[in-house]
């Protein structure tokens, strides 16, 4: 039984994640739009790298049924239907739709994943819907996604919240052996929970706290979209578990 955390792709190969179960947390903002995306009814979301492949792979589709979302630089792509924020993702908007998606950081990090037996995308949003789903695996890899190839605290402070839980309310028999990375993310997660306590505030609160000081959040904030900061905080607010299809590369509710 083993749980590891790599802080970034290129910090585990894609071979070394083959036949395992890895969750994939792009927490500001991939993963946490994904979730609300899947939550709001939307049929399924579609990952890709790059910009052109996600326009190629709209042509023919039925646009009535189809929305292109995704950032680069933070900001809606220029022809795109929705840029990565939560808060667009409604059930209004999304619904029986399918989204094809990309994103600076998360869907690379997904398609580094590919090879995995199985492949969740993890969020603040859908933590423990996401431990429940997985408490049974033998073998997990928290993978983060980072920032432009720099390792995100956000994204770091998310697997901390997802290893922690799993250690804690979801023991293994005999117990998981984590590897350094996971144990250093859980315990910057432990430190965050003591001072929320210390401070009076719920965990999300403090995590919300704690992201504007990231400097992805400070990002998003300089782009006058920091309301977004405690949409990706909100621990277990969403019940879905967004799994990859190996075969066809959609990303479905389970």
């Amino acid at each position: 039984m083993q749980l590891f955390v790599h802080y970034l792709p290129q910090f585990i190969s894609e071979a070394d994640l083959a036949g395992r179960t890895v969750v994939v947390v792009d927490l500001l903002r991939a993963s946490t739009t994904i979730c609300h995306a899947l939550a709001a009814g939307a049929d399924c979301v579609v990952p890709f790298v790059e910009v052109d492949a996600t326009r190629r792979a709209a042509a023919g589709l039925d646009r009535s049924r189809t929305l292109l979302g995704g950032e680069r630089g933070g900001q809606r792509i220029e022809g795109f239907d929705l840029s990565n924020s939560p808060a667009e993702y409604t059930p209004e908007v999304a619904f029986g739709k399918r989204v094809l998606f990309t994103t600076t950081n998360g869907t690379r990090a997904l398609n580094h994943a590919r090879l995995a037996r199985r492949v969740i995308v993890g969020a603040a949003v859908n933590r423990r819907a996401v431990c429940e789903a997985i408490a049974g695996d033998a073998e997990i890899d928290i993978l983060c996604a980072g920032t432009n190839g720099v390792v995100g605290r956000d994204d770091v402070l998310a697997a901390g919240a997802i290893a922690h839980l799993l250690q804690e309310e979801f023991a293994a028999k005999p117990p998981r052996a984590a590897n350094e990375w996971a144990e250093r993310a859980g315990r910057e997660w432990a430190e965050l929970l003591t001072a929320a306590r210390a401070l009076g505030r719920t965990p999300a609160e403090q995590f919300a706290d704690e992201l504007t000081r990231t400097k992805h959040g400070r990002t998003l904030l300089d782009l006058d979209l920091g309301d977004d900061l405690p949409r990706c905080a909100d621990l277990d607010s969403l019940s879905v578990v967004p799994e990859q299809d190996r075969r066809s590369g959609e990303i479905r509710a389970l």
